[in-house]
């Protein structure tokens, strides 16, 4: 498999780490699908992980707790008849997610004032507009 995955930066996916099992895919096949084990499931121990850096490994366990059992999160590929696509994939999708959920909080959004031009511009054309509008009314009668 190419590699190493990275997470983000200079982290990336140690392959001691990662625990793989193999079973059947569900859906229709063939002769050929009854006697691969082409579904993927990928398994990583965010909880004793020591790749990953402390405060990264905090916000992976709770953002992903929902996800984790016994804080170990697992990823499942079945997409491709090819056992090593479906791997390819798990690993692929197992690392977006660990970039996403070690990713840093956004930044705080600060409140700001519009501007009083703004607003008073904002206010005439909708006078203008309203103005426009009861001209088309034909009550002169």
């Amino acid at each position: 498999m190419p590699g190493p995955y990275v997470i983000r930066g200079s982290v990336v996916l140690p392959e001691g780490e990662l625990a793989w099992r193999f079973s059947r895919s569900s859906g229709p096949g063939g002769q050929h699908v009854n006697t691969s084990d082409s579904r993927v499931e990928l398994l990583f121990d965010v909880a004793a992980t020591k790749s990953l850096p402390d405060v990264w490994k905090e916000r992976a366990l709770e953002r992903l707790a929902s996800r984790l059992v016994d804080g170990v999160v697992t990823v499942r590929a079945s997409e491709h008849r090819s056992q090593f696509r479906n791997r390819e994939m798990a690993l692929v999708r197992l690392a977006a997610l660990l970039a996403e959920a070690t990713a840093p909080p956004p930044k705080a959004r600060r409140a700001t004032k519009i501007p009083r031009g703004i607003n008073e511009r904002r206010l005439r054309e909708k006078k203008a507009r309203g103005e426009t509008k009861r001209g088309r009314n034909a009550r002169d009668w």
